[in-house]
């Protein structure tokens, strides 16, 4: 199995942490090899990674990207997102030619189960497999030419056919469609698979990426959000809730932050100890807002639309913020 992540220095710990629970629950897997899109990690983090990738004695390569805006001949603007996210985008070109299918992580995950399923998994002709993100907001759709009807992928987990990748020149129609867009979009990376892969992207099943916060949304609502969302059987979403493969802390509940209250921190918590990086501190952050955060959670389950009517008032300013250059 090909597995490849994107990270930069301040991400670095939380890709141990990832890569750590990879390998502790694929240990039978015959081959695993392990890419990391650099963007400017430090020789000590590289050099924990490289600790963690010899205890389980699997291959770890790092691939250096260097600028990665001067990868694109226009101006760029990731709103607020770090550029190393880009980097998932150039897999055909910055992969060994012996490449042909890869399993992309976002650093921000955890895997709780063997991951072999999905990486046999058939695309049946897509280039690559995703699990859709029924809550995104609907201007952000329209913004990139989806309809209503149209599914929109998270793109945290992907599996990729890295083979047909490079045949369709699939690098090149991504960076025209952001260079159409402007440079810029609400979810840069995201928006721009979306947009410019519509219709080759087959949907996984949400426990390969089961974003935390989906814990307190029913499965009605989420297909009221997004009528293609019926594409998930009820009882599938309901088996990612109790069991997750891949747990990605999307959102603002994130386990490294201090005073979070997220369902799920133990996990990361727990993996973190495994890892050189044990014992390191939580960062600072606002507690009462994490509060309030965690409350609107409870809020989700108990009354759907209000938490669809907070995200309408608040989120949608973050759009228009982004969209402004603010």
């Amino acid at each position: 199995m090909d597995v490849v992540y994107a990270s930069n220095e301040h991400y670095a710990r939380h890709l141990g942490v990832s890569m750590y629970s990879l390998l502790d629950h694929n240990q039978v897997m015959e081959r695993i090899r392990v890419f990391v899109l650099d963007v400017d990690i430090s020789p000590e983090s590289r050099d924990k990674l490289k600790e963690i990738a010899a205890h389980f004695e699997r291959e770890l390569v790092f691939v250096p990207m260097g600028d990665l805006k001067a990868r694109f001949p226009y101006e760029i603007d990731t709103g607020g997102f770090d550029i190393s996210a880009m980097g998932r985008l150039f897999v055909g070109t910055v992969l060994p030619e012996d490449v042909e299918r890869v399993l992309y992580l976002d650093c921000d995950t955890v895997v709780l189960a063997s991951l072999r399923k999905l990486w046999d998994m058939e695309l049946s002709g897509r280039l690559l497999g995703a699990v859709m993100e029924p809550t995104i907001y609907r201007q952000v759709k329209e913004s990139i030419g989806l309809e209503e009807k149209d599914a929109y992928y998270n793109s945290g987990v992907l599996l990729i056919d890295v083979k047909r990748w490079r045949e369709t020149e699939a690098e090149r129609r991504l960076v025209e469609f952001y260079g159409q867009l402007g440079g810029k979009t609400f979810a840069c990376d995201q928006d721009t698979l979306n947009g410019a892969l519509k219709g080759q992207i087959k949907a996984l099943s949400p426990r390969y990426n089961f974003f935390t916060n989906y814990r307190y949304f029913h499965y009605r609502d989420l297909v009221k959000q997004s009528p293609a969302y019926r594409a998930v059987p009820k009882a599938v979403f309901q088996r990612a809730k109790r069991h997750p493969a891949v747990l990605h802390y999307a959102g603002d509940e994130r386990p490294w932050k201090e005073g979070n209250l997220c369902h799920y921190r133990l996990a990361y918590e727990q993996y973190l100890e495994m890892t050189p990086w044990r014992g390191t501190p939580k960062e600072s952050a606002n507690k009462w807002y994490l509060l309030a955060y965690h409350m609107m959670d409870y809020l989700t389950f108990v009354c759907p639309a209000s938490r669809r009517w907070i995200s309408s008032r608040f989120g949608m300013k973050v759009v228009e913020q982004r969209k402004a250059g603010k």
